[in-house]
């Protein structure tokens, strides 16, 4: 995408000029069948296929839009089914029913999503017939959330120690000097450190950071337990395509889950529970939201080449004449 600015520099043109005539003559705008109601919502029946994905994207100043996209057309034209205002599943559904044949909706077979109950709500109002999956990459990063918390809660303890011993030592007239460890940290910068560490597994660590680990788990055996625990969860969602044999793994998982006696996990445990069937679906086809996370991006590139969004109508007249 080019911008006005640098047709302006390049070419020597009236940029605001040439912007206003570009909108009012030469874009199709004026005459954007879609006009009237594009800030509220926008929908294109056309573009509906049997495997949709459903997200939501912000535009600007936080303002969110429910966005509904069609995984066949990989992010291309086509792609977008239906951008609504809000995350209101009382207004989206209302919309959708308006917009959307039963026919059109009764032909989605499956629809991939997060876990917001206001999400799952609209695509078992709407899409009464497709197979509702919940995205594993959602699971995953609340198992990976539980890890994190408790790194954090441990280096706030070591912040806490460390500012203490600075403290007696000043009021002692001494110097106070933190512990080095084996590896060059001290506690503060091990938790610090040691974040990225814990998103990936073993295999993946780098030496510096495989040395790191040795140290963080020999003085905090809890990280690598709960390290361990989702680990073994990002494996189940990796090396399993069966989907009998997943729910046989995942009970393995609850169980060991229970026994660690992690209060993180326990919730992210009551997620899987409430969520149970939608995150089983995964292993019927492996489908994910990575679709939707892809056109996210995009529009967040598209909003980025025009240097962000002053006007909303306009911005997503261009963004569906690309998409949609």
């Amino acid at each position: 995408a080019i911008s006005v600015k640098s047709l302006e520099v390049f070419f020597g043109i009236n940029g605001k000029n040439f912007q206003r005539q570009y909108k009012e003559r030469l874009s199709g705008f004026e005459k954007w069948d879609q006009q009237s109601h594009a800030t509220d919502y926008l929908v294109y029946p056309e573009n509906i296929g049997p495997y949709i994905s459903l997200d939501e994207t912000a535009l600007s100043n936080g303002e969110l839009y429910t966005i509904f996209t069609n995984k066949s057309k990989k992010g291309k034209q086509g792609s977008i089914v239906a951008m609504i205002k809000g995350t209101a599943a009382t207004k989206i559904i209302e919309v959708l029913k308006n917009k959307l044949t039963p026919k059109q909706r009764n032909s989605v077979k499956e629809i991939t999503l997060d876990m917001a109950g206001s999400m799952n709500e609209i695509a078992r109002v709407c899409f009464k017939k497709a197979t509702r999956v919940t995205d594993r990459f959602h699971v995953q990063k609340l198992a990976y959330s539980a890890v994190q918390d408790i790194r954090i809660k441990y280096r706030w303890e070591a912040l806490e120690t460390e500012n203490n011993a600075y403290l007696n030592a000043r009021a002692n007239n001494k110097i106070h000097r933190p512990v080095i460890l084996s590896n060059g940290d001290t506690y503060k910068q091990l938790l610090a450190r040691s974040r990225y560490l814990l998103f990936k597994s073993r295999k993946k660590w780098t030496q510096k950071q495989t040395a790191r680990a040795e140290v963080l788990f020999q003085i905090y055996p809890d990280l690598y337990k709960a390290h361990k625990l989702a680990m073994s969860l990002n494996s189940i969602y990796e090396h399993t395509y069966v989907k009998s044999v997943a729910l046989t793994k995942l009970a393995h998982w609850f169980r060991k889950v229970e026994q660690s006696g992690f209060r993180n996990f326990a919730t992210v445990m009551r997620s899987f529970q409430i969520h149970y069937d939608s995150i089983a679906n995964f292993f019927n086809n492996r489908s994910t939201n990575a679709a939707a996370e892809s056109f996210n991006a995009k529009i967040k590139d598209f909003r980025r080449n025009f240097r962000g969004v002053t006007d909303v109508k306009f911005f997503l007249f261009r963004l569906t004449k690309i998409y949609a």
